[in-house]
């Protein structure tokens, strides 16, 4: 194709034509893509921000003077701030829209009278951005995009969208580059949202009309690309005004993007993706107001990566639910049915059906918000069968690639949706998306919760770089630095105590004391240590030097805590058992330490036990929360915590014994991302304590996380600090307990192991390693994700991906998959898992009868 009839299509919104340095920044881009490719440039521009809001109520009959004098006067305004003469460039666009309202027409309101009125402020703000780019000394013309764009009719349109929210022809016009616009100047400017109509007065495309009009261009020229530039950096894996941690969709095929687009994503309209496809233009969503950020690119070279892209919620889904026992093998009765919804110009979206019910959801419109319908609707559909309509509903739809092939990956998933009421479930035939529509309500917040979990689960493969980009806290605030881990400045000192033998846990104490010196301190006054997540003696003689007590969930541990500290004072010793034997209560109260007590029964079948002491009392707040489902200790389908609906039994029976309740408990999880989850335990505990007279302590539990994946990031522990010191304001009389385990000790601990074997099978490759599920048990119980690093070749380059596996005979002892190790890693090479200080060796076993890792501290 000639040079003259190569085109790239840029498209700017109307907050990217609003301001005058946005202009400049089309500008330049118009050049550089120009000079970059040597092709001409088309530059398609909506309305300035909020026009096409204020047209609109002018079209609908509200205060059509006042608002056109309005108009008149921004757009008066915006030209004199860009430094351009008002009259001389825009008058006769302004005398147009002011004799609009004049027009004989405009008392009734037709529909070519309105399309009319839609379509100044695209006309104004194309014609006002020439002006000003030309006054900059850019070579750039201006274009009527209604010259190029025809409307076609489609069967079944009504008279409002055959001239309100029309269609155009985009294929089967080989000439069109050739044909179009003989102006020489290599930057045109035209405008989105509008097209001629059949008639050759105007239509309009209707909402998200400048996307499509861009993409209609693109396809017709056979363009490069369409880049549609806004106000986001692309396309992200959740909306990140609710989900700050969503993910920069880097790349992404037609059809997920069409999905992405269509269940939520507001970035870019659905309409505008099948003329770029079925033309074969790739598309590129971009930011204007940073414009050196990659977007998204949308293409059908996209390698297909299996998992979900992006999750999405629509509100305003009103669900139509039909039921009928005569349905049952009754032929064409959803005939009947749909074509009653055809009648009312109603599409359907997602359908659901047993033996006697159908049930369907309606995507708002216009027609279903600003009519009527529905009530039409329910009327006519009575007459075949009985109607419910639910609403509000929310639609919480997962995307991607291979759905099905996913379900067991989103446990969880289903598990924070079974605690909700879930009115219908959809999965697309083309295995690209799961819906589930739940209350509108019930939405509210579910978004990061979902979105966390399935990055969590692996369905979401964020580590994917061919898909996934930075976060939106990440783009929006910069990375948050990371200190260089411990291990980097002891590399030497690691290789030598794994030359005495692997696997082997390694410590650094220094780490420990300075995690221990974060936490302590105002507002808490009583740290304890829980024991459960390492007990090696030298880090509980660290950790108590350090001000923490120590926190203990059975005799073992209580014996061995004496044992290891010499001196340890019973006050400093917590026990916080679950389902103990009579016996461990009997040791701990014998050891002088305080004890906590998490059901009723106990009270009641061990009276004497408890009889005159003084306890603390677990609660269950009825809710739970965690890094994994298997970590979550609160809520029904937890052991742990007195439920609060026997909260006042158990104080009556404890006064019945005389038993002192001294401190209010409650831990509800590991692993907890939200700073606010502890001030609102605090908060909750504190009410129940104001009805008692005896409770001193306050504990909110442990579960601080640390950031275990190179994207996550660090605990904000100031917001933690901040969000306890205010409530414990409120209830000063309280001292406030707290109990970490992971915090102290994770980032403390690395386990070192010796490659054993490196095989490839299948074009998988792996590296096995002599320590395994036995060693470090977290991968294999949580699918739990830790660093691992080839501690022999630190420098190699020419990193490949492995998963990495152990040596017990069970198919989940894989420590982890495809992570980026050297190409040349061999047999004998010291692999290093990081942030192992935690849950690692107090959980390692025998099986296969291999023996536990050494401990070693430094």
């Amino acid at each position: 194709m000639a040079d003259q009839q190569r085109w790239i299509v840029l498209k700017f919104g109307g907050t990217s034509v609003s301001r005058r340095h946005r202009w400049d920044t089309i500008g330049t881009l118009a050049a550089k893509r120009r000079a970059e490719s040597g092709a001409r440039v088309l530059v398609v521009v909506s309305a300035l921000s909020g026009v096409t809001n204020e047209l609109q109520a002018i079209a609908d009959g509200h205060g059509i003077d006042a608002r056109i004098d309005a108009l008149v006067e921004r757009h008066r305004a915006f030209c004199a701030e860009l430094g351009l003469e008002p009259d001389a460039v825009l008058g006769e666009r302004l005398r147009v829209l002011r004799a609009l309202a004049g027009d004989r027409r405009a008392g009734t309101r037709p529909l070519d009278w309105q399309a009319e009125v839609l379509a100044q402020g695209e006309l104004l703000s194309s014609t006002l951005g020439v002006a000003y780019l030309r006054a900059q000394g850019h070579e750039v013309g201006w274009c009527d995009a209604r010259q190029w764009l025809h409307a076609v009719e489609l069967p079944n349109q009504s008279e409002w969208a055959r001239r309100l929210s029309v269609n155009c022809r985009y294929f089967d016009q080989p000439d069109f580059p050739s044909r179009f616009c003989s102006a020489d100047a290599p930057v045109l400017v035209t405008q989105g949202f509008i097209a001629r109509h059949a008639d050759g007065g105007t239509a309009i495309l209707g909402r998200g009309g400048s996307d499509t009009s861009a993409a209609y261009f693109g396809a017709l020229l056979k363009a490069q690309r369409v880049e549609i530039w806004t106000d986001v950096p692309g396309m992200f894996s959740a909306n990140p005004r609710e989900v700050p941690d969503a993910r920069l969709l880097a790349r992404l095929d037609y059809a997920e993007a069409q999905e992405i687009a269509t269940t939520g994503a507001k970035v870019l309209h659905p309409r505008s993706i099948a003329p770029c496809r079925d033309a074969g233009v790739p598309m590129a969503i971009l930011d204007t107001e940073r414009p050196d950020l990659p977007g998204t690119r949308i293409d059908a070279s996209v390698v297909t990566v299996p998992g979900v892209k992006a999750i999405s919620r629509r509100n305003g889904i009103v669900l139509v639910s039909m039921e009928s026992i005569g349905m049952w093998q009754q032929v064409g009765f959803l005939a009947d049915v749909f074509e009653r919804f055809k009648r009312h110009g109603l599409s359907v979206d997602l359908i659901g059906s047993s033996e006697t019910n159908v049930t369907v959801s309606l995507d708002p419109s216009e027609n279903l918000v600003n009519t009527n319908v529905l009530e039409a609707l329910s009327a006519d559909l009575a007459e075949v069968c009985r109607v419910k309509v639910i609403a509000p509903c929310a639609a919480i739809t997962l995307v991607g690639r291979g759905m099905r092939s996913l379900l067991h990956r989103l446990s969880d998933v289903w598990a924070t949706f079974g605690r909700e009421r879930v009115h219908l479930i959809s999965q697309s035939s083309n295995d690209l998306n799961l819906t589930f529509v739940i209350d509108e309500a019930d939405a509210e917040g579910l978004l990061p919760q979902l979105h966390a979990e399935l990055i969590r689960s692996g369905a979401m493969p964020v580590r994917d770089a061919s898909v996934f980009g930075p976060s939106w806290r990440e783009i929006a605030h910069g990375r948050v630095a990371r200190p260089t881990p411990w291990w980097v400045g002891k590399r030497a000192a690691l290789l030598e105590r794994a030359r005495a033998g692997t696997p082997r846990y390694v410590y650094d104490l220094a780490t420990v004391r300075e995690r221990a010196r974060a936490l302590r301190g105002d507002p808490v006054d009583r740290p304890f240590y829980a024991i459960k997540a390492n007990a090696h003696p030298a880090i509980l003689r660290a950790l108590v030097e350090e001000g923490f007590g120590l926190e203990c969930v059975s005799q073992g541990e209580l014996e061995h805590a004496f044992a290891s500290v010499p001196g340890l004072a019973p006050e400093r010793v917590l026990f916080t058992p679950s389902f103990a034997p009579r016996r461990e209560f009997e040791a701990a109260f014998a050891r002088g330490a305080h004890v906590n007590v998490d059901a009723i029964e106990a009270l009641q079948r061990w009276p004497e036990l408890f009889r005159g002491r003084s306890i603390g009392l677990r609660l269950d707040l009825g809710h739970g929360d965690g890094h994994h489902e298997k970590v979550v200790t609160g809520g029904a389908e937890a052991k742990f915590g007195l439920p609060l609906s026997r909260f006042d039994a158990f104080v009556a029976e404890a006064r019945r014994l005389g038993a002192r309740i001294a401190a209010l408990h409650a831990h509800l999880g590991s692993g907890i991302e939200d700073p606010r989850h502890w001030r609102e335990v605090y908060a909750t505990l504190a009410a129940l304590a104001e009805g008692l007279d005896s409770v001193e302590t306050i504990d909110v539990g442990g579960g601080l996380p640390i950031p275990y994946t190179p994207d996550a990031e660090p605990f904000d522990l100031a917001a933690w600090r901040a969000g306890l010191a205010e409530v414990k304001a409120a209830y000063p009389r309280y001292r406030l307990a707290i109990e970490p385990g992971r915090y102290l000790v994770a980032e403390a601990g690395v386990l070192l192991a010796s490659a054993t074997q490196v095989v490839e099978k299948d074009g998988v490759r792996r590296v096995g390693l002599d320590a395994g599920m036995n060693a470090l048990m977290r991968p294999a119980l949580y699918d739990a994700w830790h660093a691992i690093h080839n501690l022999s070749r630190p420098d190699d380059e020419g990193a490949v991906a492995f998963d990495v596996v152990g040596p017990i005979c069970e198919s989940s002892d894989v420590l982890g998959r495809a992570r980026l190790l050297p190409a040349a890693t061999a047999e004998g090479d010291t692999m290093l898992i990081a942030d192992a200080g935690a849950y690692g060796m107090t959980m390692a076993n025998t099986y296969n009868l291999r023996a536990l890792p050494a401990e070693d501290v430094l």
